[in-house]
């Protein structure tokens, strides 16, 4: 029985238009190269690790809303380019309820806001702009979201910049600022599909913590069941793993 529901809200006549690119499990997102792999005695391969497994099937996927043009680090009339815009416009009239940027307004944060993170470099010294999202999320009380690029199966071009939200008391569409891969591309003219998964969405129940360190015997440490491969494959699955449920 589920008892926490995280709830995605949006406008009815974008959710009846876009049956094909609403939020999904991410266990329905797993890459294709992943479900290639084969696991053997003879050939152990990461299929056989639960705890990558259990990172790119945990929580929800949001998919871009539009398709998205990408200039970035292009030089026009002399000047750098950079930006993400929506060129479509069949939402015309609807747009102020859905939360899409139609307009060709650019929202977006400074790159000095960012100043002396990593970051500001992977951008290309350049303005740090966001894609709006159409989407309300509520989880239930004492439930916060954090948002990620999908865990081990980002787009190489783009990420957006991990946050925690609370999202039990937030009650607007949450923007998602993101960085281009200057590291990898000196400059980007392409298109983000529609439809491209590019925020992981796990929620989480907000607790209390302090941590501690403790010396561990070292005699304890290497009798700990840990160090007892009772099985030739799988004996992580088979003795300690714990079967996660998102719906």
């Amino acid at each position: 029985m589920f008892e926490n529901i995280i709830s995605f809200r949006a406008n009815e006549a974008y959710i009846d238009s876009n049956q094909d690119i609403l939020p999904i499990p991410a266990k329905l997102n797993i890459p294709e190269w992943f479900k290639k792999l084969q696991h053997t005695v003879d050939k152990k391969t990461i299929k056989g690790c639960m705890p990558f497994l259990d990172s790119i099937t945990a929580g929800y996927i949001l998919k871009l809303p539009l398709d998205y043009q990408v200039k970035h680090n292009v030089m026009h009339e002399g000047k750098r380019q950079t930006g993400a815009d929506s060129p479509q416009a069949f939402y015309h009239g609807l747009s102020p309820k859905i939360n899409l940027n139609l307009s060709g307004y650019k929202e977006f944060h400074n790159s000095i806001q960012l100043e002396g993170s990593p970051l500001v470099e992977k951008n290309n010294n350049l303005a740090v702009h966001k894609i709006l999202n159409p989407w309300i999320i509520k989880t239930p009380p004492g439930y916060s979201t954090l948002f990620i690029p999908p865990l081990n199966n980002t787009d190489d071009r783009f990420e957006i910049i991990t946050g925690i939200v609370d999202t039990d008391l937030f009650e607007n569409e949450i923007n998602f600022p993101i960085i281009f891969n200057g590291y990898k591309y000196e400059s980007l003219d392409t298109i983000l599909p529609r439809g491209t998964p590019y925020v992981q969405c796990i929620p989480f129940k907000r607790d209390r913590w302090k941590f501690e360190i403790k010396k561990q015997d070292e005699k304890k440490y290497h009798q700990s069941k840990f160090f007892e491969h009772k099985f030739m494959l799988n004996n992580y699955k088979k003795r300690f793993w714990q079967k996660k449920s998102w719906k």
